[in-house]
């Protein structure tokens, strides 16, 4: 028997898959589902963890012949990735919760009760991969599959974590993975995916904020950037820079979110040309090498999960932040979010985006107003 992997499941065709190739592959199988917090009435609802998803995830195990349990981790979720996405939303941001809940709650409390179960590696059904430098560090890589890419969301992850990691699935395309579900005969083969935030159950984040955060709702203006006002927004924390659609503004030519003016709880829009920055800098940068450059130096950014790779120049700064300079107007930069450096395929890190600056002054060049 070869060494011991704990496989978060989720009741999913790609976990299900993961499990399945490691036992395929000698190893000795764990698997592990979470139960997540949900608001008390909808446990049915939450998309990780629904008792049709245990279910699932129990016949797939079953069908393996591995041992599964299921841990109960509701308090520290709505302790964590919860009250961080109501802080974030208070606070005028725009929070990714999966980030959080990936480094805190799957790399943080499941790696350590794969631990404690003496297992030497926790793997997961995410579509990244691994690799050793030549210094004996890990590396993490973009996936195969790039429209399948996970390596945004794990760019938090440190090397204490990754060392312990399979991505069973990062060299196998989705549709491949879609078939040797059915070869393996598991009853996940044919499950849809959910990309909704899971505590969410399918609702509104807007209901959502409004019932946890109800200051999130508190009407104000909307201005242009001549301080004109166009109309009055629902509340800040609705509303997320390059929105267009809900502004509820009748204008010659569409207009969209430039700004957010917590101090005056006012809303910035203004028209495409006017849309964008060219300058970033996060705070907490996690470089996965453990290891800061010295100097400045040119690789590509990903600054939301579903954003293109944008050329730009890195400079780390004294203080642990990273200050990035595009080559190009970025249209959606979002304090909250995480801004990912990466050099070819491989993942640098990442840092949450504090500020931005460089805010555009000038009409954008027609190819840029056309990208």
């Amino acid at each position: 028997m070869g060494a011991t992997v704990v496989v978060g499941m989720s009741g999913g065709v790609d976990s299900s898959v993961a499990a399945a190739l490691l036992v395929e592959q000698g190893y000795r199988v764990i698997g592990i589902m979470l139960r997540l917090w949900s608001e008390e009435g909808r446990e049915q609802e939450n998309r990780c963890c629904t008792p049709d998803d245990m279910a699932q995830a129990r016949r797939v195990a079953a069908i393996l012949g591995i041992p599964f349990y299921a841990v109960d981790v509701r308090e520290l979720f709505r302790d964590t990735v919860v009250q961080n996405f109501l802080d974030g939303y208070r606070a005028g941001i725009t929070p990714n919760p999966c980030l959080v809940c990936n480094r805190q709650i799957r790399w943080g409390h499941m790696l350590e009760q794969a631990l404690k179960l003496g297992a030497d590696y926790l793997a997961t059904g995410h579509y990244a991969c691994l690799d050793l430098a030549k210094n004996g560090k890990v590396q993490l890589l973009r996936a195969v599959d790039g429209k399948k890419d996970q390596s945004y969301v794990l760019s938090m992850l440190n090397q204490k974590q990754l060392s312990r990691t399979l991505f069973p699935l990062g060299g196998l395309t989705k549709q491949v993975v879609r078939e040797m579900a059915l070869n393996y005969r598991l009853p996940t083969a044919r499950r849809s995916e959910s990309q909704d935030l899971c505590f969410l159950g399918g609702e509104d984040y807007r209901t959502f904020l409004t019932r946890y955060v109800p200051e999130a709702a508190s009407p104000g203006p909307i201005y242009d950037r001549d301080g004109a006002r166009l109309g009055e927004h629902e509340g800040l924390a609705f509303y997320t820079i390059g929105q267009r659609k809900g502004l509820k503004i009748s204008n010659p030519e569409p207009l969209f979110v430039l700004d957010k003016k917590m101090s005056e709880n006012a809303l910035i829009v203004g028209p495409a040309e006017q849309l964008g920055q060219q300058c970033l800098e996060t705070e907490g940068f996690n470089w996965i090498a453990e290891e800061s450059p010295a100097e400045p130096f040119a690789a590509e950014v990903k600054i939301r999960y579903r954003a293109a790779l944008a050329p730009a120049e890195i400079q780390p700064l004294e203080n642990g932040n990273v200050r990035m300079v595009f080559e190009r107007w970025q249209r959606d930069i979002t304090p909250g979010q995480v801004a990912a450096v990466y050099l070819g395929r491989v993942v640098l890190g990442g840092g949450r985006i504090a500020r931005v600056d460089g805010r555009r002054t000038t009409a954008a060049p027609a190819d840029e107003r056309a990208a």
